[in-house]
């Protein structure tokens, strides 16, 4: 689904499509602009939106350069929709004044993904709860997104009993000072630091803040967070998240065990043939899903598909997507595009002159 175009040639009818893009400076920001661009959505208007301190920078989309606006004048406005990538409790205290202006609001943090009045969508997955009354719409945490797109065929086919993740997730999900501070070792040279230890060569087993029952943040948002995507609260899920120096994407080695057996030609077929899907399974000619081959690409790669063999009915898996595109840029932009294919979110027009 690419969008629909923004003119059509010969035509005297332009849509309209005000579009705001909230934390447009930042990793996310700056790449839900070019999946925009990209995917030929349909944005008459843009209204980059950051902080205080970046009103009246710019930023380029489309060839021409946009002057970077505070929330409240972008609230005033009235886009017809806002992506959020601006953290949580900017999402908590600003999504509700642009939905109360009637803008559709898609949130890329965590701030309304367990709300029960807040849907949590994967088009691939649930696009369907979606309805008209639907004025912020979530957009889930990237790790699960990557997986869930995985799963949901083989949770219909085989019914998911359990799953165990363990992920590998590149710098790039923390954000610019992430990066910096991986390159800046890389280089020998100091300067500030987004981790509490080296990242360059070494993994760190701890993603967002540790809870009381021992898991971090993360590790229990992929918890919930499939639960509620895929509608099943009796999948028992367990996950271990770790940071590695990689730029390029996540990837996950996922255990999942079924309630039927499967045969292994089958669920490659059912994976081949899935929504946003790209089978990379050959380990003869050393074909397996990497965050090398995965960096700039919308898809969900899978590979290394092989029973295990110390269960029944237990699938080990190896799951790879791009971070900054399918895991939030292009997951959001793919939910505008839904709203716009079913009519949920309307196109206005306005007369033009024809075209010649």
């Amino acid at each position: 689904m690419n969008g629909l175009p923004a003119s059509t040639k010969h035509s005297n009818i332009r849509h309209k499509m005000k579009v705001a893009v909230v934390g447009a400076t930042g990793l996310v920001g700056s790449k839900m602009l070019q999946v925009l661009e990209e995917r030929n959505f349909p944005v008459t208007k843009l209204f980059p939106v950051a902080s205080e301190r970046s009103v009246g920078k710019t930023v380029k989309f489309r060839g021409k350069r946009y002057k970077i606006i505070s929330m409240d004048a972008a609230v005033g406005k009235r886009p017809d929709v806002a992506i959020f990538s601006a953290g949580g409790s900017v999402s908590k205290e600003w999504a509700p004044r642009f939905a109360d202006k009637g803008t559709v609001v898609i949130d890329n943090s965590s701030a309304w993904r367990m709300d029960p009045e807040k849907k949590l969508v994967v088009p691939e997955v649930n696009a369907g709860v979606l309805t008209k009354k639907d004025k912020i719409i979530a957009n889930p945490n990237c790790s699960t997104i990557q997986m869930v797109v995985a799963l949901k065929p083989l949770h219909d086919k085989y019914k998911i009993r359990r799953v165990v993740v363990s992920t590998y997730q590149s710098v790039t999900g923390t954000g610019v000072k992430a990066v910096t501070q991986l390159m800046n070792e890389r280089k020998g040279k100091s300067g500030e630091r987004a981790y509490p230890y080296q990242i360059d060569l070494n993994l760190l087993p701890h993603i967002d803040v540790f809870t009381e029952n021992g898991y971090t943040k993360e590790e229990m948002k992929m918890v919930n967070e499939t639960k509620k995507i895929m509608g099943d609260d009796s999948i028992r899920i367990t996950s271990t998240t770790v940071r590695v120096p990689v730029i390029g994407g996540h990837s996950e080695a996922v255990n999942v065990e079924f309630e039927r057996d499967f045969d292994l030609d089958e669920v490659r077929a059912l994976l081949a043939a899935s929504p946003g899907i790209v089978l990379t399974d050959n380990p003869a000619e050393l074909q397996y899903p990497m965050p090398l081959f995965a960096h700039e690409k919308d898809d969900v790669f899978v590979g290394r598909l092989r029973r295990d063999e110390s269960q029944p009915n237990t699938l080990n898996m190896w799951i790879v997507s791009d971070n900054l595109r399918k895991g939030a840029a292009t997951n959001a932009v793919q939910i505008a595009e839904y709203l716009l294919s079913t009519g949920i979110l309307k196109l206005k027009m306005k007369k033009t002159a024809v075209e010649v």
